[in-house]
């Protein structure tokens, strides 16, 4: 993940009634005699967000999405590495942060959680690893080798995600050590935001903010389905559909940043290895909450299929995660933990 220019003018645009385009509430067909559709269209930690929601009144809406927006920038503020003083921008620049948020600390705890339970194929330090695949490509753009060994092993060295300390009063990096919540944190804020939303009596809410969460059904009373796009399965059927009620939903792919032109070198990768893995074109995994999606889709991209059954089996509760492994080849295959 690297810092980007965040100016979609989002409160601005709450006040628009209709159009196409970032920032927008747009009311849609009225469902039934009482209840209307909403959808706001935004960015989150510089990618494309909607929220989508169903309420007869369209004042109630826009509260609910503006609480929702104040919600996201509070959280860009601490996880964002696009703000240049959000809190770990702020970690990563000084190798401390005292008085942290519960926020932050919470979310470094999960990333803890997520490294235990992945046995370290989730890693929230390979920020070093990113900024030597960066710098090297910016300098030798056609180099499709990558970096050399020697400076991939150096900047690996730099990566555990267990040397971080996390307190209530101060959470400490070693020398040289970075982290990004590239892999978890779009899951962590579509949580909150459907939370917060769940909390204020909202039901029939799809929550988009780059990983995706429903709330209960449509407004129609049927599913919310999203498809797995450009995919087939093992036994030849095609594009596959999931059903997301009260359910949520992430991908992790190694076409999201793209270091050189073929794709060989990305933004996900390997901790024990340092390199990008080329098991898959994309995982996908479903869970209940979308912190634990995203967590788990970034990790079992970079393991084998026999580990992402191991992952999903020390995760899921009465099948309750699954995984769909798309293959270079574009066939998917499906595991359930």
């Amino acid at each position: 993940m690297t810092p980007k220019n965040d100016s979609i003018p989002r409160r601005r645009a709450l006040t628009v009634i209709a159009g196409v385009g970032a920032g927008l509430l747009v009311p849609g067909v009225a469902i039934g005699a009482s209840s209307r559709r909403f959808e706001w269209r935004g960015s989150a930690l510089g990618t494309e967000a909607s929220i989508i929601l169903y309420h007869s009144d369209r004042c109630e809406a826009e509260k609910a999405i503006a609480a929702s927006v104040d919600e996201i920038e509070r959280l860009e503020s601490e996880f964002s590495l696009y703000r240049a003083e959000s809190a770990i921008v702020r970690l990563n620049r000084d190798g401390y942060l005292d008085a942290p948020s519960l926020d932050m600390v919470r979310l470094l705890s999960d990333c803890r959680r997520f490294g235990e339970l992945s046995g370290g194929a989730f890693d929230v330090t390979v920020q070093p690893l990113w900024r030597l695949y960066a710098d090297h490509f910016a300098v030798y753009p056609g180099d499709g080798s990558g970096p050399p060994r020697a400076d991939v092993e150096a900047a690996r060295a730099r990566v555990d995600y267990q040397r971080v300390s996390v307190g209530t009063n101060r959470i400490a990096l070693e020398p040289g050590m970075e982290i990004t919540f590239n892999g978890i944190a779009q899951g962590a804020i579509t949580d909150r935001v459907a939370d917060l939303l769940r909390r204020r009596g909202w039901s029939n809410v799809l929550v988009n903010l780059g990983e995706i969460r429903a709330l209960d059904g449509r407004g129609d009373g049927s599913s919310w389905t999203v498809a797995l796009d450009g995919t087939t399965d093992i036994s030849g059927g095609r594009r596959r559909t999931v059903q997301l009620d009260n359910r949520a939903m992430a991908t992790s792919s190694g076409g999201g940043t793209r270091f050189d032109s073929t794709g060989r070198h990305h933004h996900l990768f390997d901790p024990a290895s340092g390199t990008s893995p080329t098991h898959y074109r994309s995982v996908t995994v479903t869970a209940p909450n979308a912190t634990t999606a995203d967590a788990l889709s970034t990790a079992i991209f970079t393991v084998s299929k026999g580990q992402a059954v191991q992952i999903l089996s020390r995760a899921g509760r009465n099948n309750d995660v699954a995984a769909w492994l798309t293959y270079t080849d574009g066939k998917t295959e499906f595991l359930q933990g």
